[in-house]
């Protein structure tokens, strides 16, 4: 087709159709407005008699606040007026106070500082009267019973330490019934003896008739060879061989022994945990004596006694039993110098025994001072078994001799000012002229002493300790 694109259609407008509003009823209208004004009226009405009665109520607690308010005022005015009087009251209490104090002051001619001091002298002088007086009759309750109360501890003790152990006197002597026993011994040009004394360690002496003498400061070996001589004697073959098995037989014998006993003297005073070691050494007991007492019997006797005077006084039963059991173990140790006491602290330091004990036994002799109440113990323990009359045996003017003899030979030496011998002979303290002896002739001296004491003293309890002291001092005075 052609002649272009045809023409638009032409655009209708259309008028929108009003809506017809619906006829209300003038009459329902004017009821529902009636209706709401009477709602209206009511909860205004309501509203004004709620209102009303709060009003009425908070009245009423005003008036009851104010009331209150008023009755708090009148107990305050009442407080306030008894305050008053009690001011006055006091005042008038403190007036009379310083007027009878000015009184007094006049009549005493004392102020009141010195009034105070003065009855204050009065009651310390009375009271330090009495406690004077309660001191004295203490003192003398205490003395009138402590002699007697000791008295009995002790007693009581030494009844609990009596023992029926019976000392076996360890004798040297041998017996023979004949004199051609001594030439068996000695044997051909004295080739038995001389392994005898040899293998046992002890000196044979055939000179005594009746008997052989054998010598030896250690008593197990002067057992020992007491023993074997006896299985000699009775077996009749006399030489070297037979000598060596004979006396290692009875060594190991004797040492069962000593492990025996040394066993049985720990259980004896209920000591169960002690190193083998050292009840081996106590078992050496049974050979030891010290001034005739058999030292199972004293051991045994001291420890009960300790045992019973440390109940009494409360002390630790445990570290007494050890100190008794242990206090003269040095004695039987033969293989280090020094003093028992030393050599047996020196001996239970390598077993870790406790310091308790081991102060005990350091200080049983009082060479220190008692560190403990246990420690002082075991010397009063010790100190009554061997002090008891029967314990020990000694000749007094043998020991009296024995001690000036020490103290002689150490005169004896030139340079030597003064000697002592102490410790009942266990030592000796000798004191020389410092211009006389050097330092190196000292310890020479001490030397020569020594050999001179083993030399001519027969017969001593233990070692002897030679202590030689040179000093020399210089003084100037400045004015």
């Amino acid at each position: 087709m052609a002649g272009g694109p045809a023409p638009a259609a032409p655009k209708v407008k259309i008028k929108p159709v009003a809506p017809v509003a619906p006829r209300v009823d003038e009459s329902k209208t004017r009821e529902l407005i009636i209706e709401a004004k009477d709602q209206a009226f009511q909860i205004k009405r309501r509203a004004d008699e709620e209102a009303q009665k709060i009003l009425s109520q908070a009245q009423g607690l005003k008036a009851e606040v104010q009331g209150r308010l008023s009755a708090f005022d009148q107990r305050e005015q009442n407080v306030i007026s008894q305050e008053k009087h009690w001011q006055q009251e006091l005042s008038q209490v403190e007036d009379t106070k310083q007027q009878q104090l000015k009184k007094l002051q006049a009549i005493a001619k004392l102020s009141e500082t010195e009034a105070r001091e003065l009855i204050l002298k009065m009651y310390q002088k009375r009271l330090s009267r009495d406690a004077a007086q309660l001191i004295t009759d203490a003192e003398k309750e205490a003395k009138a019973s402590a002699e007697e109360k000791a008295r009995d501890i002790l007693v009581e003790a030494m009844r609990h330490g009596a023992t029926d152990y019976v000392a076996e006197y360890t004798v040297s002597l041998v017996k023979v019934k004949d004199e051609d026993i001594k030439g068996r011994i000695i044997g051909r040009e004295g080739r038995n003896i001389r392994t005898f004394e040899k293998a046992t360690g002890v000196e044979v002496d055939l000179d005594e008739e009746g008997v052989i003498r054998l010598s030896c400061f250690d008593p197990v070996r002067r057992e020992i060879a007491r023993v074997s001589l006896e299985k000699l004697i009775a077996d009749g073959r006399v030489q070297p061989v037979r000598i060596e098995e004979i006396v290692k037989s009875t060594k190991a014998d004797i040492e069962r022994i000593i492990h025996r006993e040394g066993e049985q003297l720990c259980h004896s005073v209920k000591v169960f945990n002690l190193p083998t070691e050292i009840s081996d050494v106590l078992g050496r007991f049974k050979y030891r004596f010290s001034y005739g007492q058999n030292m199972i019997a004293h051991t045994l006797e001291e420890t009960k006694i300790g045992l019973k005077l440390a109940y009494e006084v409360g002390a630790d039963p445990n570290i007494v039993r050890l100190g008794c059991l242990l206090h003269d173990i040095g004695k039987v140790i033969d293989e280090e110098e020094g003093t028992h006491v030393e050599l047996g602290v020196e001996f239970l330091k390598k077993y870790r025994v406790p310091q308790a004990v081991i102060d005990c036994v350091a200080e049983h002799h009082e060479d220190k001072p008692f560190s403990s109440k246990e420690s002082m113990l075991v010397y009063i323990a010790d100190a009554i078994s061997g002090s008891r009359p029967g314990a020990r045996y000694e000749d007094h003017e043998q020991y009296i001799k024995r001690m000036d003899q020490l103290e002689v030979i150490a005169k004896g030496f030139d340079g030597v000012k003064e000697a002592y011998a102490i410790q009942a002979g266990r030592e000796v303290r000798v004191i020389v002229n410092p211009d006389d002896l050097t330092d190196d002739q000292s310890v020479k001296l001490a030397s020569d002493i020594r050999d001179k004491i083993q030399s001519e003293v027969k017969a001593f309890p233990g070692q002897i300790k030679i202590t030689v002291i040179r000093e020399k001092r210089s003084e100037a005075v400045a004015n």
